[in-house]
């Protein structure tokens, strides 16, 4: 079977990102870090960090400096499947601090410009459930906040 690992391009920061997002998830660590061995992209001289290559809680990442020709935005993100508020409320504050900047339903990006979805399985269970007047519900609380609040989804899921 073949492995499929994120690849993320940033200008310069890649190390200091993959440092960050060790130091947020369980199981995670840096496997490798590689150097340019001449000149790289515009700016980037020898020996400057090329390629760092991490695990996020047993997942390959690969993360590159090359210069800022291509920025990341929210047509790629990492879904973060949590269980309960105490798990969305460590990695909302992990990922927005210094920084980061909240968007809505769940997302958000860090201060790298990588995006995040903090998930909760309530939130799932809740605007897919069988019980489509309370999905809706569920859905519609959603929509109405930047960071999951897995109490207010549960109250509207039960429509109070």
């Amino acid at each position: 079977m073949p492995k499929i690992t994120p690849f993320l391009w940033f200008d310069k920061d890649a190390e200091n990102a993959a440092k960050l997002y060790v130091s947020v998830f369980p199981n995670s660590r840096i496997n490798k870090v590689s150097r340019y061995p001449g000149d790289g992209p515009e700016g980037v001289e020898e020996g400057k960090v090329m390629t760092v290559e991490f695990e996020l809680d047993g997942q390959k990442v690969i993360a590159m400096n090359a210069g800022p020709v291509f920025q990341l935005d929210e047509a790629f993100s990492f879904s973060i499947d949590c269980d309960g508020q105490a798990e969305v409320d460590h990695y909302w504050n992990a990922l927005t601090a210094d920084g980061g900047k909240e968007s809505q339903c769940g997302w958000l990006k860090d201060r790298y410009g990588l995006s995040w979805q903090i998930t909760p399985r309530q939130l799932i269970e809740a605007t897919t459930s069988p019980d489509r007047e309370a999905a809706g519900r569920a859905f519609q609380a959603m929509m109405t906040m930047k960071k999951i609040d897995v109490a207010k989804i549960q109250a509207a899921f039960r429509g109070e």
